[in-house]
């Protein structure tokens, strides 16, 4: 059986590339840090973000993204920082436990992504 890609959400492939090390994928992360984000069904539905040695999670796929969700830094110990480093959450010493406490800091209507651009404040969205 062939799988087509074409089929799948941005998210879904976007997971997928990061997990299979696909030369499209950013590498900026670490590769245990990225399984153990994608063993959460919660972070799994969000889109995966890979820059400055930090996976972060969106509400959306594209430009500009909501920027509004905890992230990892993919350091030893692992650190999972509020939105903008705006607060550190916690340092684990393993990477699932660092999915987990950004499991634990999602908001509660934080649901599968948008495909697209995050709205902007006082956008119409009709």
């Amino acid at each position: 059986m062939i799988d087509d890609m074409s089929t799948k959400t941005t998210v879904e492939s976007t997971w997928r590339r990061m997990l299979e090390h696909h030369s499209a994928a950013r590498r900026s992360g670490s590769p245990e840090v990225i399984e153990a984000a994608a063993a959460e069904p919660r972070l799994r539905q969000l889109f995966p973000f890979l820059s400055h040695g930090c996976l972060t999670f969106h509400r959306n796929t594209a430009y500009p993204w909501s920027n509004d969700l905890p992230f990892i830094a993919c350091t030893t110990p692992y650190k999972v920082y509020a939105t903008g480093y705006a607060e550190l959450l916690g340092e684990t010493e393993t990477a699932q436990e660092a999915a987990a406490l950004v499991v634990a800091h999602l908001p509660r209507d934080c649901g599968p992504a948008v495909e697209g651009p995050w709205p902007q404040p006082g956008s119409d969205p009709e």
